[in-house]
């Protein structure tokens, strides 16, 4: 999901060197979503993960 992120960052980065300002601002919005909703993915992972505990296998 991170990689999509960065993905669009890079496209919104390129849009806005040659002057596409709408293109550029879309592919920031829909970058900056995405990074949002991976961090709180792995937020949510990692209290799930903490909660959980590791079980001893014996």
């Amino acid at each position: 999901m991170i990689g999509w992120a960065i993905t669009f960052l890079i496209v919104a980065l390129i849009a806005a060197v040659l002057g596409f300002g709408g293109i550029a601002g879309t592919a920031m919005s829909i970058a900056q979503m995405i990074f949002y909703v991976a961090i709180v993915l792995f937020v949510i992972s990692a209290i799930v993960g903490l909660v959980r505990g590791r079980r001893s296998t014996l």
